[in-house]
């Protein structure tokens, strides 16, 4: 027999779409640098995003 949950799935959807959502809005803001996604057991924990800022001389 499967255990349906579904408040539980619902939200890990919110929880998904908030981590997307985060992701695409740091992607637009980001002009030079890097994002990094830690991913422990198959699910999204951690993301950092490291933002270099360039001068011309």
């Amino acid at each position: 027999m499967t255990n349906i949950d579904p408040a539980g799935t619902k939200r890990t959807d919110t929880i998904r779409d908030d981590a997307i959502a985060f992701i695409v809005e740091a992607l637009g803001k980001l002009r030079f640098g890097a994002i990094n996604l830690t991913v422990h057991e198959g699910k999204l924990v951690q993301v950092d995003v490291t933002e270099r800022k360039r001068f011309q001389t």
